[in-house]
């Protein structure tokens, strides 16, 4: 009798174990972890994820282009993307929707060295811009030109092929497009070089989400998503109440970033940070699409309700 008392009492432990096993899922980054993903590493690092029950893997991307395609094609449960090429990708036809806000204002911007020959955009006239993808960042830029009364004919484009801040060090442009104002500011000010940044939300294009959270359409029902934006919103307050133990834990996982520039990376994008991940604005949302349909980025307006969620 004792024998059958423990038999039961060992099954029933065996069963509540498996009942509460970690449901495992696979995060698709858009680049290299950096303090952009602060609250990802903090959910993972600290146990928001483990306390909804969830076990995530961070992938690292061979190409920043794949993430959302991968997702489409079902190898991956989240992507991290922009929201600067999401109608794009739906309009061809990818599969993804926007469930969740990473980063929540603009991070892109066009920089200048402060010592330089630019203070205001008027000045740009004349001037060689340096830049490394065409597209959203034409877009942006031919706006930002507009606002101040120039064209692209006022100005030379050089592709410097992703070196921005060598590029402008060196004198080969006077001025980068694309930019982040999180990272390129700071890492001009570590050679000795103080930037200055104009941003692209303050000379007419409109604000939209730098970095967002893509699942496939037609897996929005998974139980597991709704439990990763809990667990990512409450990591995203944990960080901002206390960032200086959020980034120590960040750097027990990843050592190999402490260094002075993604120390104050790491302050700089605190505040921009989506505190509540979930939320849609959905007049952002129309707002943005409008922009690039004017820009010839994307062809037609469609619902937002087709590429962008809160997930219940």
């Amino acid at each position: 009798m004792k024998l059958l008392k423990l038999f039961v009492v060992c099954a029933g432990l065996v069963a509540s174990t498996q009942a509460h096993a970690a449901e495992k899922m696979t995060v698709l980054l858009d680049w290299f972890v950096n303090p952009d993903h602060a609250p990802l590493v903090t959910a993972l690092s600290k146990g928001f994820f483990e306390a909804e029950g969830l076990e995530v893997e961070l992938i690292e991307p061979a190409d920043p282009a794949m993430p959302p395609k991968l997702l489409a094609s079902g190898q991956g449960d989240i992507a991290v993307s922009y929201q600067q090429t999401l109608n794009a990708q739906v309009e061809e036809g990818l599969p993804v929707v926007r469930i969740g806000t990473l980063v929540a204002t603009p991070l892109n911007s066009l920089i200048v060295l402060k010592d330089g020959p630019i203070k205001t955009l008027e000045d740009l006239k004349g001037k060689k811009i340096g830049f490394s993808v065409s597209g959203f960042e034409d877009a942006m830029l031919g706006q930002m030109l507009k606002s101040v009364g120039l064209t692209f004919d006022d100005v030379e484009m050089l592709n410097v092929n992703f070196a921005l801040s060598p590029a402008l060090l060196s004198g080969q442009v006077d001025a980068v497009i694309g930019g982040y104002r999180n990272f390129e500011l700071t890492q001009l000010g570590l050679e000795g070089h103080e930037g200055t940044a104009f941003y692209p939300e303050e000379h007419g294009v409109p604000v939209y989400d730098e970095l967002i959270y893509l699942a496939h359409k037609d897996k929005l029902d998974d139980p597991r998503l709704v439990k990763f934006l809990a667990a990512i919103e409450a990591a995203t307050i944990y960080l901002t109440n206390h960032p200086e133990d959020a980034w120590q834990a960040f750097l027990e996982v990843y050592p190999n970033l402490d260094d002075a520039l993604n120390k104050q990376a790491w302050v700089d994008t605190l505040p921009r940070f989506a505190k509540r991940p979930a939320a849609l604005d959905e007049g952002r949302y129309e707002r943005f699409a409008q922009f690039l349909v004017d820009a010839e980025l994307i062809k037609e307006m469609v619902p937002v309700s087709t590429y962008a969620t809160t997930l219940r």
